[in-house]
C-alpha cells in the first residue's frame, strides 16, 4: 500500500502519519519526490483502514499495491533512483560504460586495459577476480590477488572498479570495490543478497540466466530490504531455445523495467550475445531502447584471454564503439556525468 501526501503538508503531519503506521506493526518507506511525498507500507496492510486514512488533511490518495515487490517498485518511488560513484551518475537520464576484461589476468594486463579504456571515454573498469564457470576446469580467477590488481589499476587510472562476489565469505576482501557486481548465477542466492543489503557499496544485480523480470526485482527486493537502496540492474541474456547466439537479449525489458522500477537499467551486451562482431549493434540498440548504461568486456589480447575471448572487444574496436555511443546517448536524450 502507499499513501501519497499532499505537496503543502507540514513535517510534523507527516511524521505523526508515519508514527501511526509503525505502531499498526509496518515498516514505511518514505520517498521524497519533486511534486510529492509517498509513503510506502510494508508488511500487512489489512489492517489498515483506507477510509480512514483518506480522509486525513494531509492525504491526496492511498493507493494498494499488488505486486510483491514494493521497496524497488516505481509506485512506491515514482523518480528516478540516481546512483553516483566517485563523480560518475548512473540513471535519472545520467549514462556511464563500464569496460573491462572479463577475467583479472595479471596486474600488467587489467592496467593496460584500464588505461586504454579510459582514454577511451568509459567511466568505469570491470574485470573479474572470481569467476563462476560452468566448468571446475576452467580459469576460476585470481581471486584476492584479482582484486588487489584491480586496485592498483583504479589506483593508476583513477577508475572506480567492477567486479563479482561469489560468496559472502569474502565480502571483506570487496572493502574497497566501488561496485559489488551479483552474478547471473547468484540471482537468487538469497543469503548473499541479504548479506550484500547490509553494505553501503552499490550492487550490480544482473538477471539470471532463466529469471523472469518479476523474479529479479524480488532478488533487488532482498538487497533493499536489508537497507541498501543503490541497486543498478543489469540486463545480460536469458536462455531461450535459440542457439545461434550464446543467449538472447531482451532488448523490450529495458522499457518495461523503467516502467515498473525506479532502478536504472544496464545491459551487458558481451554476455547476452557472445560474439564481439554483435557488440557494437546490441549496444546500439540498448542506447536507443533506453539503457542507463553499458557493461562491455574488452581485453588487449582477445585470442589469447583465459575467459570469454570470443565476446571480448580489443581495445582499438572498443575505441571505435565509444565513438559511436558518444554520438547516440544524447538522442536517446541521456548524458554523460
Amino acid at each position: 500500500m502507499i499513501i501519497v501526501v499532499k505537496r503543502d503538508s507540514k513535517k510534523e503531519q507527516i511524521e505523526n502519519l508515519i508514527e501511526w503506521v509503525k505502531d499498526l506493526g509496518l515498516d514505511v518507506h518514505v520517498s521524497v519526490g519533486q511534486n510529492s511525498t509517498v509513503l510506502g507500507l510494508i508488511g500487512d496492510t489489512s489492517k489498515v483502514d483506507v477510509d480512514l486514512v483518506s480522509t486525513l488533511d494531509i492525504v491526496e490518495k492511498v493507493q494498494r499495491v499488488q505486486e510483491p515487490y514494493k521497496n524497488v517498485n516505481r509506485k512506491f518511488h515514482p523518480d528516478d533512483t540516481v546512483i553516483e560513484v566517485a563523480g560518475n551518475k548512473i540513471g535519472g537520464g545520467y549514462f556511464q560504460v563500464i569496460a573491462g576484461p572479463c577475467s583479472v589476468e595479471s596486474e600488467k594486463q587489467i592496467i593496460a586495459v584500464a588505461e586504454s579504456v579510459k582514454k577511451s571515454g568509459a567511466t568505469f573498469l570491470r574485470g573479474g577476480a572470481f569467476k563462476p564457470r560452468t566448468s571446475p576446469y576452467a580459469f576460476q580467477g585470481l581471486g584476492a590477488d584479482g582484486i588487489k590488481y584491480l586496485l592498483k589499476a583504479k589506483e593508476e587510472t583513477g577508475l572506480p572498479i567492477v567486479t563479482e562476489l561469489m560468496s559472502e565469505r569474502d565480502i571483506d576482501l570487496f572493502a574497497d570495490v566501488d561496485v559489488i557486481q551479483i552474478g547471473a548465477r547468484n540471482m537468487q542466492n538469497f543469503n548473499l543478497l541479504k548479506e550484500v543489503g547490509k553494505l553501503n557499496n552499490p550492487i550490480l544485480l544482473k538477471r539470471g540466466l532463466a529469471n523472469t523480470l518479476q523474479e529479479l526485482l524480488m532478488s533487488a527486493e532482498y538487497i533493499m530490504s536489508e537497507g541498501n537502496d543503490r541497486i543498478i540492474l543489469c540486463e545480460r541474456g536469458i536462455r531461450t531455445f535459440e542457439t545461434a547466439t550464446r543467449n538472447t537479449l531482451d532488448i523490450a525489458c529495458i522499457p518495461v523495467l523503467h516502467g515498473l522500477t525506479h532502478l536504472p537499467v544496464i545491459v551487458d551486451p558481451s554476455h547476452s550475445t557472445g560474439f564481439s562482431r554483435l557488440v557494437p549493434s546490441m549496444s546500439a540498440a540498448s542506447v536507443s531502447a533506453g539503457a542507463d548504461g553499458l557493461i562491455i568486456e574488452v581485453h588487449n589480447d582477445p585470442i589469447h584471454a583465459l575467459c570469454d575471448g570470443a565476446q571480448s572487444l580489443s581495445c582499438e574496436q572498443f575505441e571505435e564503439l565509444f565513438a559511436k555511443i558518444k554520438m547516440l546517448v544524447p538522442i536517446a536524450d541521456k548524458k554523460f556525468r
